[in-house]
């Protein structure tokens, strides 16, 4: 027996175990399971590529000489940077994670 079979008799087998589940339902897990790993790893690694270069970004830049709000300034800084790289990473992630998800989802068979 493959080891694809013997996945699809083990799924089978669930289901026919749960009876609320309908026949389709762990093709429709499995495609789920996927689309939220997807999401995830596109999330970490957008958050971490763009949060590591805004960090990079702002060290290259001195404090002003006036007008600088000292430590709740650098703070809040902080935080817009990180919601920052979360609309960047909403927005673009996906174009640049491709070849990394495909690799790594190869790693994972």
């Amino acid at each position: 027996m493959t080891p694809i079979s013997s996945v699809n008799a083990s799924m089978a087998a669930r289901a026919a175990f749960n009876p609320t589940l309908p026949p389709s339902a762990p093709a429709e897990a499995g495609t789920r399971d996927r689309a939220e790993l997807r999401k995830a790893f596109d999330q970490f690694v957008g958050e971490t590529f763009y949060g590591q270069m805004l960090q990079a970004m702002r060290k290259t830049q001195n404090k002003p000489a006036y007008f600088h709000g000292g430590r709740a300034e650098e703070i809040f800084q902080q935080q817009f940077d990180q919601v920052l790289a979360e609309k960047l990473t909403a927005a673009t992630a996906d174009q640049f994670t491709g070849p990394m998800y495909q690799l790594f989802a190869l790693q994972r068979r």
